[in-house]
């Protein structure tokens, strides 16, 4: 094998489902490709030297101006398919945490706008695959 038939660049990301206690999720409409305006879980890339945790509180605070504590998200898991971005190779840490149901979100610089969404009333498609993580976040658990 040659190198670059064994080495890929991999790129490691962070998404979050907030949650407010009656059920709402929050969502950002994308402002740029892949996926310009369809909607998605506040999330991003992972800074050089930063816990995907980490990136987690920074990208919901960047993306919605929600606030949450590090210690309050609950990881959910980890996404990895090789086809999830079109970009190319993404892996992502997904956490979920509950907000207050009057927590006041403004949207950040990357995001066109965000919103609380009912989970019964989700927009058809959401981008890249957030539909996933999002069943996963709400799967009862064991």
């Amino acid at each position: 094998m040659t190198d670059t038939e064994t080495s890929e660049v991999i790129r490691y990301t962070a998404d979050v489902v907030a949650f407010t206690p009656g059920g709402d999720v929050l969502l950002v409409e994308r402002d740029w490709p892949p996926y310009e305006g369809a909607w998605a879980l506040p999330g991003g890339h992972v800074d050089p030297g930063e816990t995907s945790r980490a990136a987690a509180v920074r990208e919901l605070e960047e993306e919605t101006g929600v606030q949450v504590a590090a210690a309050d998200l609950r990881q959910i898991g980890v996404w990895d398919s090789p086809e999830r971005d079109p970009r190319g190779r993404y892996v992502t840490v997904a956490y979920a945490a509950v907000v207050p149901a009057d927590t006041q979100i403004v949207p950040g610089t990357d995001a066109r706008t965000a919103r609380w969404w009912p989970l019964d009333n989700l927009p058809e498609r959401l981008a890249f695959d957030h539909a996933d993580i999002l069943r996963a976040a709400t799967a009862p658990t064991p």
